[in-house]
């Protein structure tokens, strides 16, 4: 082989063991990539059914049950609101009224979590969840607006 030829392999070599690395860090990258859904949105059938995603939103008054280390309740956005089921322990400042995330996986209409996140103090909630409560309350808005607008029919 002459030098020429050996620089060429060697080069060939080093660009298939790059272009193999950069597939393996983009294939990981892809697996563990989690997306946050409110559940308007969730809803609307915008989060994917067979991956992994995250609900955020309040958890809604009076709708916390549990049964051992089973607990299921309503996450909502004020404009939608989505049941979730946890089995294990939640968190010491997960309460009704309050703002949770929650990661899993929808089986029908029931979000499966299997991790459950709560706030952690009294003024703090999620970007995501503060945005997504921030569009639904801005949509009921201009619901009602439009409603009212409207002129009654006899």
């Amino acid at each position: 082989m002459k030098p020429r030829q050996k620089r060429l392999a060697i080069v060939g070599g080093i660009a298939v063991a790059v272009a193999a690395a950069a597939a393996l860090v983009l294939n990981a990258f892809q697996s563990n990539l989690v997306f946050f859904y409110s559940p308007s949105q969730v809803a609307a059938h915008e989060a994917p059914a067979a991956r992994t995603f995250r609900i955020g939103g309040m958890v809604e008054k009076g709708s916390l049950k549990r049964e051992g280390t089973k607990a299921s309740f309503v996450v909502t956005d004020t404009a939608k609101s989505i049941l979730v089921r946890y089995e294990g322990i939640l968190p010491d400042l997960f309460k009704e009224g309050k703002g949770v995330v929650a990661q899993g996986r929808l089986e029908g209409d029931v979000f499966v979590a299997r991790e459950v996140l709560a706030k952690h103090d009294e003024n703090y909630m999620p970007p995501e969840a503060a945005d997504a409560l921030r569009k639904a309350q801005q949509g009921n808005q201009k619901l009602a607006e439009s409603i009212a607008a409207e002129p009654m029919r006899k």
